[in-house]
């Protein structure tokens, strides 16, 4: 385990916070502190000054930058959400956190196990909150799951399955990936990505581990299909993987699947995570249906039917709320960098233990 105890931070009443990176993800940032009265948004960064422009004008933030160091060293700033692509958490958070400043960073932490712990090594460091954006944290019915799951409702804990399932590839619901930056960068290596494994592989072994336990092993096999002449769209080699499918094993000894495709028809972004004990089973459906409090519970006499009866659970806040009152409170907040590291070293070990580049050393 990567946990440290949390330490306490001071706290204050009214939080000056900047966006790092002003691309799609960054608005859905923006709306949710700009929701939240505690927040003031000051700042907003971005290497496109064009883009930081607009985002800021539609945000109605007030100083907008084009280089970070300035900013950091320019504007009061309380916090930063740092919104840009994977290669530049590491580099950007470091800065952050060497000013002190508290800091939720987008999924994955960091592109390794090693520069992830890095930046959770820092982060204490520098005594500030810090928080990795998984963002699937906000379901109320996992919040239940690992509660009933630890209070020994449905016992031993003896196999799981867990699917993330996007069809972007297949169907042009976000539009037309041929044609679109941010979707073309996530399918080339050259550009940052790891692939599906990295970008939404973190959300669901995240959401599997968090009711069940810590990951003890993985065997996992990538597969990246041809999509395009010479698999090329101008600038973009696409050569990230698309699906992954791993085996794993907790260190409870439940054993269980874990994966994720962009080919996915049928579903649009649905998770889906269903747990078997000796005395129970639990199952929860994520998508775009309103159905984030929703468990199902198959346990007692149900179990000699297979009957599964919906449970309603009561709201979780989101990790904007919960990364703002943790600075208020003085207090750190989950889930936190350590959490990070720690899926970052399973994503590692997939990585690694990938079905064709082990047959490649035969």
């Amino acid at each position: 385990m990567l946990r440290f105890p949390k330490p306490k931070y001071k706290s204050m009443d009214q939080v000056k916070l900047a966006i790092i990176g002003t691309g799609g993800m960054a608005h859905a940032h923006a709306r949710a502190f700009s929701a939240i009265k505690e927040v003031n948004i000051v700042a907003c960064c971005d290497i496109l000054r064009e883009r930081a422009e607009e985002f800021a004008a539609t945000h109605s933030i007030p100083f907008v930058f084009t280089d970070v160091d300035e900013m950091l060293s320019t504007v009061d700033i309380h916090a930063v959400t740092n919104v840009t692509p994977d290669r530049f958490h590491l580099p950007i958070g470091l800065k952050v956190l060497d000013k002190k400043i508290h800091l939720l960073s987008e999924k994955p932490l960091a592109e390794t196990f090693q520069d992830a712990r890095m930046l959770a090594e820092a982060a204490e460091e520098a005594n500030v909150v810090h928080m990795v954006n998984l963002s699937y944290r906000r379901s109320a019915a996992l919040y239940e799951a690992k509660r009933m799951i630890e209070e020994g409702q449905i016992g031993r804990i003896m196999h799981f399955e867990a699917d993330y399932l996007q069809s972007w590839l297949a169907q042009p619901a976000w539009g037309d990936w041929r044609e679109n930056d941010a979707w073309l960068w996530r399918l080339s290596t050259d550009h940052g990505s790891k692939g599906v494994l990295g970008d939404i592989g973190v959300h669901i072994f995240d959401l599997a581990g968090f009711p069940i336990g810590t990951y003890e092993s993985v065997q996992c096999v990538l597969k990246t299909f041809p999509k395009a002449e010479n698999d090329q769209i101008g600038a973009y080699k696409l050569d990230a993987n698309d699906s992954f499918t791993a085996i794993v094993e907790m260190d409870n000894g439940a054993l269980g699947t874990v994966q994720a495709s962009r080919w996915a028809t049928g579903f649009v972004n649905t998770l889906r995570l269903q747990i078997h004990g000796e005395y129970g089973a639990l199952k929860l459906e994520l998508d775009e249906k309103d159905r984030w409090d929703v468990l199902e519970i198959c346990k007692g006499e149900d179990l000699l039917k297979g009957r599964w009866r919906r449970k309603k659970c009561k709201p979780v806040p989101e990790n904007y709320q919960r990364f703002i009152t943790a600075i208020l409170n003085g207090e750190n907040g989950e889930p936190d960098f350590w959490r990070g590291a720690e899926i970052q070293r399973v994503l590692d070990a997939a990585y690694m233990s990938d079905y064709k580049q082990s047959c490649e050393h035969l």
